[in-house]
C-alpha cells in the first residue's frame, strides 16, 4: 500500500462541511462502542454486527444518512479496531492496562472507501458526492498521482490539521525498490547524547526539536490565557500554538525518515534494540528527553525501508548490551553518568559504541536462516526467543484494516528524498 497526501483548498463552507462529516464519524465510532458495550454477551458482537448496526443507525439519524454509506462503515470499523486491539490485549495477557475502549472526543479525520468521491479528469480535483455538502475541492501537491489508475485508490481520508485540511489517497500497490547488496552489517544504540551511536563509531547528533522551540511553544501557550475565553483572538492563539506542536512532529518524522532511508540503503542488515520506549518514559527525569528523539519512529521507518529495500533488521534483547564487553563478554557494571568502557582486557571505548559492538554481535549470532529463505521480513527477539514479524506497506486496508491503523504504523514518504 502507498498512501499519497494533499492539501485541499476550498471555501469556508466548504470546511464547514468537512467539520461536520469529521463529527458524524465520530458519533458513528462512539455509538458502535455504546452498542458493544450495552450488548449482551450472548450475541458476541463483531465487525460484521458493528457494520449492520451502522445501517441502523442512517435510518434513524438525518445527518448520519447524509454521509456516505460506506464512510458510516468506516467508522463503524474504527470501533472494532479499539475492540479488537482490546481483545487482542487480554488474549495476550498484557500487563498493566488493557486499553478498553473509550468514547473518543478529538476526532480529526472522515475516511471515505470506494464510492463517495469523484476524482476529475486532471487528478488535480476531488469532488465528494454525498449529502454534506463538501463539494468540489483543489488538491495541492507535488505527488503525481496520474501515474496511478484510479481503480488502484482503494481509500480517500480527509483530515483536519492545524495547518488546514489534507487529503490523503490510499494506494492499492506493492511499493518495491530492491537495491543492490553491498555488504555492510551494522548495529544502532539509540541515546539521548546522540540520536543514535552505531557499531563503526559514528555519532549521529541529537536534533533535539522540542527543546529548541520550547521557549518558543511557551511563550505561545501563554498568550492563550491572556486572551478572552469564546473570543476570536483566543481561537487565533491557540492555533498558532497547535501549529508550533505540527511543526516538531513533522521535523522528528522527517529527521527519522531521513536517517532510517541512509542506514537501510547503505546496510544489508541493520540491528537494534528491542526497547519498550512506553516503559522507559516513566522515568519523569528522562521522559520529554526520551520523547523528543522518537526511537520508536526511528524503528518503525528502519523496518519499513528494510521491506522496501529488500534488507534485513533484527531487534534484540537490550539486556546488559551496554555493560558487557564487546571484547572478551566480561560484565563491566557502570552508572548512567559513565560514558567510557574500560575493560581488563584493555578494551576502550565509547560507552554507547561498546553497546552498539554488543548489538550487532548478538544479531549475527541469530540463525537468520528462515529470514533468507523469506525475504522482506523482520526478526525480533523478546526475551532470547526469535520471532518473524511481517511489515511493511502490503499489510492495509483491503484485509479489513482501516486507514487509521496503515497511518499510525507508516506515513508517506517525502518527494524531497
Amino acid at each position: 500500500m502507498l498512501v499519497l497526501e494533499y492539501k485541499v483548498k476550498g471555501k469556508q463552507h466548504q470546511y464547514n462541511a468537512i467539520d461536520d462529516a469529521i463529527r458524524t464519524t465520530q458519533f458513528i465510532r462512539n455509538k458502535a462502542i455504546r452498542y458493544w458495550m450495552d450488548a449482551p454477551r450472548e450475541l458476541k458482537i463483531d465487525k460484521f454486527a458493528l457494520n449492520k448496526y451502522s445501517t441502523e443507525l442512517r435510518s434513524d439519524f438525518t445527518f448520519a444518512a447524509e454521509l456516505n454509506s460506506m464512510a458510516v462503515q468506516s467508522a463503524a470499523e474504527r470501533g472494532w479496531f479499539a475492540i479488537s486491539r482490546f481483545y487482542d490485549n487480554c488474549k495476550s495477557k498484557k500487563s498493566g492496562k488493557k486499553g478498553y475502549p473509550r468514547f473518543q472526543k478529538d476526532c480529526r479525520s472522515v475516511e471515505y472507501k470506494t464510492s463517495g468521491w469523484k476524482l476529475h479528469k486532471t487528478k488535480r480535483r476531488i469532488t465528494f458526492t454525498d449529502k454534506k455538502g463538501i463539494g468540489e475541492l483543489k488538491l495541492l501537491g507535488k505527488w503525481d498521482i496520474q501515474s496511478y489508475e484510479l481503480k488502484d485508490i482503494k481509500r480517500v481520508r480527509l483530515i483536519r490539521r492545524a495547518d488546514g485540511y489534507y487529503a490523503q489517497f490510499c494506494i492499492g500497490i506493492d511499493v518495491v525498490d530492491i537495491q543492490p547488496k553491498t555488504g555492510n552489517e551494522i548495529g544502532l544504540d539509540v541515546g539521548i547524547e546522540s540520536f543514535y551511536t552505531d557499531s563503526n563509531g559514528h555519532h549521529e547528533p541529537n536534533p533535539q526539536f522540542l527543546r529548541k522551540a520550547e521557549k518558543s511553544i511557551k511563550h505561545s501557550q501563554r498568550r492563550i490565557y491572556k486572551k478572552v475565553k469564546g473570543s476570536s483572538c483566543r481561537k487565533k492563539a491557540r492555533k498558532l500554538y497547535a501549529k508550533k506542536h505540527l511543526k516538531v512532529s513533522r521535523q522528528r518524522i522527517e529527521h527519522a525518515k531521513k536517517i532510517a532511508r541512509n542506514v537501510c540503503k547503505s546496510n544489508d542488515l541493520v540491528a537494534y534494540e528491542d526497547l519498550r520506549v512506553s516503559n522507559m518514559v516513566k522515568n519523569h527525569c528522562l521522559a520529554k528527553s526520551i520523547s523528543d528523539a522518537s526511537w520508536y519512529l526511528f524503528r518503525q521507518w528502519i523496518e519499513y525501508f528494510a521491506v522496501k529495500f529488500d534488507k534485513i533488521t533484527i531487534a534484540v534483547a537490550p539486556h546488559y548490551t551496554s555493560q558487557k564487553c564487546s571484547s572478551c563478554g566480561v560484565i563491566v557494571k557502570k552508572s548512567l553518568s559513565t560514558r567510557t568502557h574500560n575493560c581488563s582486557c584493555g578494551c576502550e571505548l565509547h560507552r554507547d559504541t561498546n553497546a552498539a559492538v554488543n548489538i550487532l554481535n548478538l544479531a549475527k549470532n541469530r540463525e537468520l536462516s528462515e529470514v533468507v529463505s523469506e525475504p522482506c521480513r523482520t526478526v525480533e527477539t523478546r526475551g532470547g526467543h526469535p520471532r518473524i514479524n511481517a511489515t511493511g506497506v502490503e499489510t492495509a486496508t483491503l484485509l479489513g484494516v482501516s486507514l487509521v491503523e496503515q497511518v499510525l504504523t507508516m506515513n508517506v514518504e517525502s518527494p524531497c528524498l
